[in-house]
């Protein structure tokens, strides 16, 4: 029954993002300095951790829908699965929190455990994490596998969820 939604990410992961050596084109991060509108923003938006009963609410509801991808959002969303044990999750994880606070009020950054919603993983097919999956508004999600630096996943965040 869950399939079908499998077979849909798995076949967007086969013609979406996938990319040379797992990595988006880099393109350099200009330097800036702090201003309080920075100190600000810094305070307010943070990563989004989800459970299985706010991932039906919040992105897609499976479950009443297993043939379709229909994104219950009102922004765009990059949704991490990862779990606490591991090494490249814990290293992507300040960097998904800077982006949450840098996109604040453009997207929604979630995070899935995946020790602690092991269904939400089988469902997606998670095999290796961090796995993350670009949502836009209109379309179907992306996904990439590993702990993109800060340039590629700022480019994906550019350009799949806020087309510029």
């Amino acid at each position: 029954m869950r399939k079908p939604l499998f077979y849909a990410l798995a076949g967007v992961v086969g013609i979406g993002l996938l990319l040379v050596g797992g990595r988006l084109l880099s393109r350099q991060a200009s330097a800036q300095t702090p201003s309080s509108q920075t100190i600000q923003k810094e305070k307010s938006m943070k990563t989004i951790h989800l459970t299985k009963s706010e991932f039906l609410e919040k992105v897609v509801n499976y479950e009443k829908q297993p043939d379709q991808w229909n994104y219950l959002g009102d922004k765009p969303a990059l949704i991490d699965f990862y779990a606490d044990w591991c090494g490249p999750c814990k290293r992507l994880a300040p960097e998904l929190e800077r982006l949450a606070q840098e996109y604040d009020g453009q997207i929604y950054i979630y995070k899935i455990d995946t020790e602690q919603e092991q269904e939400l993983a089988a469902v997606f097919g998670i095999r290796s994490i961090p796995t993350l999956i670009f949502v836009p508004m209109k379309g179907e999600p992306q996904v990439a596998h590993g702990a993109l630096p800060r340039e590629d996943l700022k480019k994906a965040i550019d350009e799949i969820l806020l087309a510029k």
